[in-house]
């Protein structure tokens, strides 16, 4: 694992400034609009809408609207107050209630409502959709938009820079990030070529006429996993998609604790793993040997090693005892150790700290439980919820 990481990482193409020789003029004709869905954010709404209002300027009109989707907290009005203290142009926009017989799930429906506003408003060439998790450095827009102009893209998504706020995330969170890096590479996702297509779904910003050419949020209403969907439908119709690391320019920090970690990757591991049952399960139960079997073998094999040794009174003992005594511990020790050589790996390339490294077989048995939750729940619709909003069908 740590083998392919590196390899799949050494030249993962990052975010950066333009080349010299592209003026900064070229964004100028372009607009943009970023839109912030958002659901019971109260505790992120304020922070992220005065990261986006701090930015520079990305181009010569850009514009941000946030949309309530029938928030239940204090969303609207501290989104309201955080745009009323910049001086962007900006608005506040109610998604208002999803249309009776069909079926809206997760942020679909307030992104599709954006876009509806946008007929209304004059359009936009560009279109940003940014959850309320996310914070952005001050360049990150302008880059951004650059880069997309700069290379044709139709679908420039940006992975950021995970922070672990709680004890869940940083059991889980370094986990499944190497997980996603391995199942979908960065260089296959940005291959023309290759049918893989990935996008992270915090950061998307869409070519609004490609936008609009694959039918937008409304095309995939019912999609809970609505990145990728909206990422394959890019690379079906023949377009550019690119996704890039921005680790120096965007942050996520996506659980606030157990209860809504639990939530989110029970919603989706099934659905990322193309219902797959097999795969979903065995993908737990991967992760449950990588991580948590060298922890729990650590103390069958110290037992081992202290009482399984040949007796005094052997002359001459065979050579396989002593072997079948150390072996456990030998490979507990090597498990672990690899477990620590990835943390460090992750440190030195996505400067993800070694807090809780230790934990990791904790992060695991989450995990695998969480597979075959998953699966349950997505087939069964049982408990299958964001935010408490059922996905059942």
């Amino acid at each position: 694992m740590l083998a392919l990481l590196q390899r799949t990482f050494a030249q993962a193409p990052c975010l950066g400034p333009a080349p010299d020789k592209v003026p900064d003029s070229l964004t100028v004709p372009d607009s943009l609009t970023v839109v912030v869905p958002a659901y019971n954010e109260a505790a992120n709404i304020g922070d992220c809408v005065a990261s986006i209002l701090a930015s520079e300027p990305p181009c010569s009109t850009w514009r941000l609207l946030v949309v309530d989707d029938g928030s239940t907290d204090q969303t609207a009005a501290l989104a309201e107050a955080a745009l009323a203290a910049g001086s962007v142009a900006s608005a506040l926009l109610p998604a208002g209630p999803r249309p009776e017989g069909e079926r809206w799930v997760g942020k679909n429906w307030a992104c599709h409502q954006a876009n509806r506003w946008l007929d209304q408003a004059g359009g936009s060439d560009w279109l940003l959709f940014l959850d309320a998790d996310v914070r952005l450095e001050p360049g990150a827009l302008r880059l951004a938009l650059a880069d997309a102009s700069r290379q044709g893209a139709d679908l420039l998504s940006l992975a950021p820079r995970l922070s672990c706020s709680c004890l869940a995330e940083w059991l889980v969170q370094p986990i499944i990030a190497s997980l996603l890096g391995l199942g979908f590479p960065i260089q296959r996702a940005n291959d023309p070529a290759d049918p893989l297509a990935f996008a992270a779904g915090p950061f998307m910003l869409f070519r609004r006429s490609s936008y609009l050419a694959v039918g937008g949020h409304g095309a995939v209403a019912a999609e809970v996993v609505e990145d990728l969907a909206l990422a394959r439908a890019i690379k079906g119709r023949g377009l550019r998609l690119r996704y890039l690391l921005a680790l120096d320019q965007v942050t996520l920090q996506m659980y606030p604790n157990f209860q809504a970690l639990w939530e989110g990757w029970s919603k989706n591991w099934f659905l990322g793993l193309d219902r797959d049952v097999i795969k979903a399960l065995g993908a737990g139960g991967l992760v449950v040997q990588l991580f948590a079997v060298p922890w729990l073998l650590l103390p069958v094999g110290l037992l081992l090693a202290v009482l399984q040794r040949p007796p005094l009174s052997v002359a001459n003992p065979s050579l396989a005892t002593p072997l079948l005594t150390w072996a456990p511990l030998a490979v507990a020790l090597s498990g672990i150790g690899l477990q620590l050589a990835i943390r460090l790996w992750s440190r030195r390339r996505f400067r993800l700290p070694l807090d809780w490294w230790w934990l990791a077989w904790a992060g695991a048995l989450v995990i695998g439980a969480i597979a075959p939750v998953s699966v349950v729940k997505t087939l069964t619709g049982r408990g299958w919820t964001w935010r408490g909003r059922s996905l059942q069908a």
